[in-house]
């Protein structure tokens, strides 16, 4: 089914009390994930959701909650760490804080696959400006890492239209298409679905 005909008929579901999510779910073949390391950071075209950012930065800033280089220690608790991780959908640092960083922070947001990367979220230098820079990127980028051989993520709102969340999804699926070892070799198939409904397979050409 071609991906205007899926959004049509995954459209045609009972309506909820809230607002629901159009996931885009990519099911693997060929892929040892245990050997083959899937991480993407894909761009989306038109804003989902307003992401929480933040930062590990030399002093505080109004643009992002921020984390200062003396706070770190309070983080060697574990819940604490635990806590921050789990608030925040990204996390930034300036570069030269990243060695600490790696090693107060790294054992929790590794495994989130939350680190500041040098792709989106290292910074070299470090001004309201590059940080204004780096929140703009992230509130449309989508960072991803493949944990099983089924890629689910969400690529808009019902409340969004179909052009805006086809052209989501096609820079998403690109995106995963780009990493995997084999290119379109790798992919099984590809589905739609609203957070609450069934999923509908779709050709993304």
């Amino acid at each position: 089914m071609e991906l205007k005909q899926a959004l049509e008929e995954i459209r045609k579901a009972e309506k909820r009390k809230f607002e629901q999510t159009i996931d885009l779910i990519v099911n693997l073949k060929g892929v040892d994930l245990k050997k083959e390391s899937i991480n993407v950071v894909a761009n989306v075209p038109h804003k989902i959701r307003d992401k929480k950012v933040c930062g590990f930065l030399t002093k505080k800033y109004d643009s992002v909650h921020t984390v200062t280089e003396p706070e770190f220690q309070k983080y060697k608790d574990q819940k604490a760490l635990k806590e921050l991780v789990k608030s925040y959908d990204f996390f930034i640092a300036s570069a030269p804080l990243m060695p600490k960083v790696a090693t107060v922070f790294g054992k929790v947001l590794g495994p989130a696959g939350k680190m500041p990367s040098p792709q989106l979220g290292v910074l070299m230098q470090e001004n309201e400006k590059t940080i204004e820079e780096v929140l703009k990127k992230i509130s449309n980028s989508m960072k991803l890492r493949a944990k099983e051989a089924s890629i689910k993520l969400p690529v808009g709102k019902e409340n969004m239209k179909d052009e805006e969340i086809i052209e989501n999804i096609d820079s998403v699926y690109k995106g995963i298409v780009n990493v995997l070892p084999n290119k379109k070799e790798n992919v099984k198939n590809v589905m739609i679905k609203l957070t609450m409904g069934k999923p509908v397979k779709v050709e993304i050409k």
